[in-house]
């Protein structure tokens, strides 16, 4: 039984409703989310994407797999299919960019992990279980060095990012290397990468002696599959471990039946980057590997095995690679791997690197100097997020126990294998577009708790969600909502206090009570709504529901501020990357819009969006360029004590002159805030930065130059093109989580 949206109503809902876009929301969309409709030659209309992101999720309600669905089941979906298009065609609501991406596609229907922003696992021998994904020397239930390898590298490809822990109790439990291996890289002549792959290293398959495969050969021809990739690197990792029951001294991968750069990815679209960087990340690896034969693997080593299977997955167009590796906050050589320039330019930008705080750590120097250098590590609390939900709920032990780490962004806690399912509400559009915010949260939650009833890849996935059923309800937008109804920010002042347990003076901050009423009441309707959709699906409630992630290009579709972050600037020149094929280009320099090369990259071209922020003509307003490091940090507390049960995604800027402060208010705020990253605000210090502040005057300047609607003239212009490739855009601030 499926169903499904009729165009009547998908027609009547255009003609009663306007999509909130933003400055740069249709120009966002068009160019990051619209897919390729071969029958009508051209990329989908946001009503067509909406549609199809609905049916998507709507279809995935277990009653719906049910022999003889009953009509009132099928008309009460139906009314809620309507409710949910209207919620998100209006941009007051919108499932997360991966949701935009890949629902409703016949790829989601198959590989339900596509549904889900980011993943996490921890970085030790494993079992494969019963996973579309088992190298064929092993059984399922056989343990492996590669299976957390090959499970980063298999949702890397399918467009989530990936969390990882490389602390001492999870790395501890890698075997030494046992031996160095010699890697053979064979290609046809047939395959049209032929002389390429030869460059890199790979040999003539006519040319390779040992045809017959003796023993101390492991072999594998690889499909012409994300999971051909996987299992290669799987094969080339435990070829050094002793898990194929031979002593092996060569691993022979045979790459001839991959597809050449720029022939189409079907299923989950875009373009294929051919073999190259595989065959490159293939011998970094391995020899990463040989240099630690006769001994066990650092944490270092292991980041660097997981950022060297990112850097190969950046490689693949439409996918864009998103890491956090999470060590020990006493790991001094975790902590600064990435101050060896050569390594970081060659592969450990992949990943943003936490370390693992508790409540009895008080001393936060040698972190705050590294922070203060470069913006690293992020600071994580996994004991508050295991014994905590809600701050103000106080502590309940053992609430989520089995959390081991957190995604790229920092805005859930996970267990070994979980994703995080999201769901963004921008409170102030909702308002404007007249929806009553019981209504949207509760289509909100609906919505994020179906995406747990996907087909899920790996078991250890299946598990866990089966188990939690985690959802993460986002408030977006916060900023402009708080200050726009309620005509002051969350923070009204702060008060001296004393630190009950280090006796430390510290400034308390003083919450606006209107505010903790609202998101207060917000949470408990996420709550409600939770326990009655649970009853009636018969599946246990949420193990928690709340979050604030960071947003970035799904904000830009309704234009307001990014999760809990200040705008940049009251007034802003924003940059976007295209690749310098995009039709969307040409509609851009028919309205005026500034475009120029891309200073850093070749065949991309940079345009220019002037952007004024809600709220920038308030005397309350502040940027982020502007607000103090202690507001920040007291409104990631607010949102983590009133609102998020899962934690609250924030990166803190701060002035050089407040670099001193980041040590007593890591101290200050442990025992609240779950996870945090600082970064130092860079305004517009470097050429074509993507966000530049600009004088009011300079903004109403360029917005004079421009003219007409965008829309307009790129249908006026019939210049749509399938299968563009994403150049630079993030779906969060700092470019921790990927655009799809």
């Amino acid at each position: 039984m499926m169903i499904t949206l009729s165009q009547t109503f998908v027609d009547q809902t255009k003609q009663e409703i306007t999509p909130h876009w933003g400055p740069l929301g249709w120009v966002t969309y068009k160019r990051t989310y619209a897919r390729w409709l071969p029958e009508k030659n051209r990329t989908e209309n946001w009503d067509e994407t909406v549609k199809r992101v609905v049916e998507g999720n709507i279809n995935l309600d277990p009653r719906l797999r049910q022999p003889n669905v009953p009509k009132s089941l099928q008309a009460e979906l139906t009314r809620e299919a309507e409710q949910l298009f209207r919620l998100v065609y209006s941009l007051s609501a919108t499932p997360s960019g991966r949701n935009l991406w890949i629902s409703g596609t016949p790829y989601q229907k198959k590989h339900g992990d596509a549904l889900n922003n980011c993943w996490f696992i921890n970085i030790r021998p494993q079992k494969y279980g019963r996973s579309k994904i088992v190298p064929y020397y092993l059984s399922p239930e056989q343990t492996a060095v590669s299976m957390p390898f090959a499970f980063v590298f298999d949702e890397l490809m399918k467009g989530g990012g990936v969390g990882l822990s490389v602390a001492k109790e999870n790395i501890s439990q890698i075997p030494a290397v046992e031996r160095q291996v010699k890697l053979v890289v064979l290609i046809g002549k047939e395959s049209a990468s032929y002389q390429e792959c030869l460059r890199l290293g790979a040999i003539d398959r006519d040319q390779w002696l040992d045809a017959n495969h003796p023993s101390h050969v492991l072999f594998s021809t690889l499909e012409d599959s994300r999971e051909g990739w996987v299992k290669g690197m799987a094969l080339l990792i435990d070829a050094h471990f002793s898990y194929t029951g031979r002593h092996i001294e060569e691993a022979v991968i045979d790459i001839t039946n991959i597809r050449g750069k720029g022939e189409k990815i079907h299923g989950f679209g875009g373009s294929a980057s051919g073999p190259s960087s595989y065959v490159t990340s293939l011998f970094d690896v391995s020899r990463l590997l040989n240099q630690a034969a006769g001994r066990k693997l650092t944490s270092v080593d292991c980041t660097d095995l997981c950022n060297l299977i990112a850097k190969c997955v950046v490689s693949g167009g439409v996918r864009r690679s998103a890491q956090i590796a999470i060590g020990d906050a006493s790991d001094s050589d975790f902590i600064v791997m990435k101050q060896d320039k050569e390594q970081l330019y060659h592969h450990r930008w992949a990943s943003n690197n936490s370390v693992i705080v508790t409540r009895h750590d008080t001393d936060f120097d040698e972190i705050a100097a590294s922070i203060a250098q470069n913006g690293e590590p992020g600071i994580i609390r996994l004991d508050l997020a295991r014994n905590f939900g809600r701050i103000i709920d106080g502590y309940q032990k053992d609430i989520d126990a089995g959390v081991c780490g957190f995604n790229p962004c920092g805005e859930i806690g996970l267990e070994n294998g979980e994703p995080c399912n999201l769901f963004e509400v921008f409170p102030l559009i909702a308002r404007e577009q007249g929806w009553d915010m019981n209504e949207v949260l509760t289509l909100a939650v609906r919505s994020a708790k179906r995406v747990t009833f996907s087909p899920y890849d790996w078991e250890v996935s299946r598990k866990v969600i089966s188990r939690n059923r985690r959802i993460g309800i986002s408030l977006s937008g916060i900023q402009d909502w708080v200050l726009n109804t309620f005509g002051q920010r969350i923070v009204t002042g702060f008060h001296d206090a004393c630190d009950q347990e280090t006796g430390e003076k510290i400034s308390e901050p003083d919450y606006n009570p209107e505010v903790i009423r609202a998101v207060d009441g917000f949470y408990k309707t996420v709550l409600e709504a939770d326990r009655t959709y649970s009853e009636q699906i018969g599946c246990r409630p949420s193990i928690k529901h709340t979050t604030v992630k960071p947003s970035g290009t799904v904000s830009k579709l309704a234009g307001v501020s990014e999760g809990m972050h200040f705008h940049y600037g009251a007034y802003l020149i924003q940059r976007i990357r295209f690749q310098d094929t995009d039709p969307l280009l040409g509609a851009l320099r028919r309205c005026g819009y500034h475009i120029e090369k891309d200073v850093y990259s070749d065949n991309t071209m940079c345009a220019e969006f002037p952007v004024k922020a809600v709220n920038a003509d308030s005397d309350r307003f502040v940027s982020s360029g502007e607000v103090s490091i202690e507001e920040q940090f007291a409104t990631q507390a607010f949102l983590q004590t009133y609102w998020a049960d899962n934690a609250v995604s924030c990166t803190i800027t701060f002035q050089k002159n407040e670099a001193t402060r980041i040590d007593p208010l890591l101290r200050q705020y442990r025992n609240v805030i779950k996870s945090t990253s600082l970064l130092p605000y860079s305004g517009s210090g470097y050429a074509q930065a993507p966000k530049e502040p600009i004088t009011q005057e300079k903004y109403h300047e360029i917005k004079s130059s421009i003219h007409g609607n965008v829309e307009q003239a790129f249908i006026e212009m019939h210049t749509d093109k399938k299968d563009q490739e994403l150049v630079g855009q993030e779906d969060c601030t700092t470019g921790a989580c990927p655009v799809r």
